[in-house]
């Protein structure tokens, strides 16, 4: 099994969109491992953001992140990270199909509801960042068979 986490972002948030998009995983078939509703401060958010340092859009990434609360998700199962990817859609949810989180609720480049991690290595760096061990919880759902 795999793990990846996403951030349900301060416009998702904003938008009352939380229940809806944590639906849609969990009826994918994920196992949900841990959730944090937090404000990420911004040396969080500058370590999250990392890669994008020498980007022209760093800083309001940065901004964006901070502006609000932010839902911290981890989710676990088959290809985790992949299919997550594949849920929420194109960064662009103008240019995002129709299905996909982005396609469905988003126009915005910026304001794009949501962050996946992006490979397997990322999620562990990632849920290293907005969550420690012990907020990790293992289980086994009864319908776990069912789901494969």
């Amino acid at each position: 099994m795999q793990r990846t986490l996403i951030l349900l972002k301060p416009d998702c948030v904003q938008r009352h969109l939380i229940g809806a998009l944590i639906q849609r995983f969990e009826q994918k078939g994920l196992r949900l491992v841990a959730l944090k509703f937090t404000q990420a401060n911004r040396d969080l958010a500058k370590k999250h953001y990392a890669v994008h340092k020498k980007k022209p859009f760093y800083e309001s990434l940065l901004s964006f992140l901070t502006s609000g609360p932010t839902v911290a998700i981890v989710w676990e199962g088959r290809e985790a990270v992949a299919v997550v990817r594949e849920m929420i859609g194109k960064t662009d949810g103008a240019k995002s199909p129709p299905g996909t989180i982005r396609g469905d609720y988003g126009i915005s480049v910026q304001n794009n509801l949501i962050h996946g991690s992006d490979s397997a290595e990322n999620a562990a760096a990632e849920i290293a960042l907005w969550f420690q061990p012990s907020d990790l919880v293992s289980w086994q759902p009864a319908d776990m068979d069912w789901i494969g």
